[in-house]
């Protein structure tokens, strides 16, 4: 491609957002379309070490502004190492996760200001925001058990911990408001997905979206 596009996906836990981004990546590069697949927090090096730091059940109680900072450190070097040289070479980039996590998960769940939000988005992102967002809903509870199941089966029968998922259900209902808040603020750049079907059919749905929106723009 002529040049390259920034995808993100967003979402609860156990949306299904990993598994989408991650088929995305294939169809573009059945397509042969250069498509990098990335994660937030990671995505480089530093990046992943503020990761085990950020997932580590035995980190101290912290604030949102604390947790907030740790995210943007990760993702200035992610931008920096990963996601600006891919664009420039004109390979997009698919990233599970980017900067709308953190205005929900520290921000309108976390009760973490705009204004703090709004200066480290400056700081840190400015100008590279993404070209499209797609952002999967699904009711809480239906995501934390999918995200309970898989943590189980992964780890042969012993549940992974994850501080984010286990955090109270009023945490997880802001999250999902805070989602479909963004998602109505912005339909120029985000489209709102019902994490609630199958795989397959959510991928085709993506896909047409990708279709028309960016590939049929593309020069």
């Amino acid at each position: 491609m002529a040049s390259g596009k920034f995808i993100t996906f967003e979402g609860g836990e156990g949306s299904g957002k990993s598994t989408q981004a991650r088929l995305l990546a294939e169809h573009l590069k059945a397509r042969g379309v250069d498509a990098v697949l990335t994660r937030e927090p990671g995505g480089s090096p530093f990046a992943e070490r503020v990761r085990a730091l950020l997932l580590d059940p035995a980190v101290p109680p912290h604030a949102p502004l604390s947790e907030a900072l740790l995210f943007y450190a990760a993702r200035a070097d992610h931008l920096n190492k990963t996601i600006r040289p891919a664009l420039a070479a004109g390979s997009w980039v698919i990233c599970d996760r980017f900067s709308d996590s953190t205005r929900v998960y520290q921000g309108a769940a976390g009760g973490l200001g705009a204004e703090a939000l709004a200066a480290l988005e400056r700081l840190v992102v400015a100008p590279t925001s993404p070209d499209l967002t797609f952002i999967l809903d699904l009711a809480p509870a239906d995501g934390l058990a999918r995200a309970r199941a898989r943590g189980s089966a992964n780890s042969a029968g012993a549940a992974e911990t994850d501080p984010f998922e286990r955090r109270d259900a009023a945490f997880h209902e802001r999250l999902r408001v805070g989602y479909l808040s963004i998602a109505t603020a912005e339909p120029q750049r985000c489209v709102l997905v019902d994490g609630g079907k199958a795989p397959d059919v959510t991928a085709a749905e993506i896909w047409a979206d990708v279709e028309r929106r960016l590939l049929q723009a593309a020069p």
